[in-house]
């Protein structure tokens, strides 16, 4: 691009934010990536990224307001994916969900409105959605909130549809399913597995085996992302997009499937405390893709049966990886 636009990137120092600020520069964007300041001055996984030199490095706070305003001047879109996601410390620490899920998404909206930015794109998650009251889940689907961490993106994503029902803010909201692959955090179920084989374990430690989930590889949902970005404005403002793979498979196959690739002979155990309360566990979801592929051409590349193995494969690789394996307590349950 002669002049590239410039895409401010919120949750850049996380798993999808990474690999998402990687695909948009290697699409010729310019990314200006917010990082969560601390004082050890870490860009979490964009220190680990060969293409960090490429982009404009923000550290800051969706909590703090004044701070957002002066991160989005100057971008002509923007991506919200920051946000607190793990369900199990939203049983004990809801208030932290609410600062950051809602107040945080409040102030994205709010800069980016006073900065007439051209396009906004928030991101919700398949669990507000609750257990599957019909399959495929299409976005007309109620929402229920069934963990805290979902009530809280419930609320995100209205204050998002509400600002553009409200002030004709050009907001969109992509709603991803169950995304994997490398770096993700511990404390999702499929680096659970594979980390507890990685490291020796036969006996793997797990939660519920039943409930099922869409898996979206990584790089998949990263394009769902662009393909809004790139589609025409008027064929997705004000609308809600569903990103998962349209594959729908359980915890323990997942498990099973894991250690077939990895080459594993395993016994799965049921560990107490991953077990999430009997109300709100989300017993099943599938998403349908259709009305997202349909407006903007995106097409998961890990679809189906032999997709979700060949993402398996490629994020066991990647944990298997001694350098990436040491960054992981695998033998203590990741909350």
């Amino acid at each position: 691009m002669a002049n590239p636009l410039k895409i401010f990137v919120t949750g850049a120092d996380g798993f999808i934010g990474s690999h998402l600020c990687e695909r948009l520069v290697q699409r010729g964007y310019a990314v200006k990536a917010l990082v969560q300041y601390n004082s050890f001055n870490s860009w979490g996984w964009l220190d680990h990224s060969p293409l960090v030199d490429e982009m404009e490095i923000f550290a800051g706070d969706i909590r703090d307001p004044n701070g957002m305003r002066t991160a989005v001047k100057g971008c002509d879109a923007v991506l919200h994916l920051a946000a607190l996601i793990a369900i199990p410390y939203s049983y004990h620490s809801p208030d932290a969900y609410v600062d950051t899920n809602i107040k945080g998404t409040l102030n994205i909206l709010q800069a980016a409105r006073d900065l007439e930015v051209e396009r906004c794109i928030h991101t919700s998650t398949s669990e507000v959605y609750g257990t599957a009251q019909f399959v495929p889940i299409t976005e007309e689907h109620p929402l229920q909130g069934q963990s805290p961490y979902s009530a809280t993106k419930i609320a995100a994503d209205q204050l998002a549809l509400s600002f553009y029902r409200s002030f004709g803010q050009p907001v969109s909201i992509l709603r991803p399913f169950n995304t994997y692959g490398p770096r993700q955090s511990a404390r999702a179920v499929i680096p659970t597995i594979i980390t507890q084989i990685a490291n020796g374990a036969r006996r793997i430690k797990l939660g519920s085996l039943h409930p099922t989930r869409d898996f979206t590889y990584v790089t998949d949902t990263a394009d769902a992302f662009i393909a809004m970005l790139e589609c025409p404005l008027q064929n997705i403002v004000g609308e809600v997009f569903n990103g998962g793979s349209g594959f729908e498979v359980s915890m323990g196959d997942t498990a099973r499937m894991i250690a077939q690739v990895m080459g594993a002979d395993i016994e799965i155990v049921c560990d107490e405390q991953r077990l999430r309360p009997k109300n709100s566990e989300v017993e099943r979801l599938w998403a349908d893709n259709t009305r997202l592929a349909s407006l903007t051409g995106w097409k998961p590349e890990h679809g189906g049966l032999e997709g979700f193995r060949q993402g398996l494969e490629k994020t066991a690789q990647w944990f298997a990886q001694p350098a990436n394996l040491a960054g992981y307590k695998s033998g203590i349950y990741n909350v």
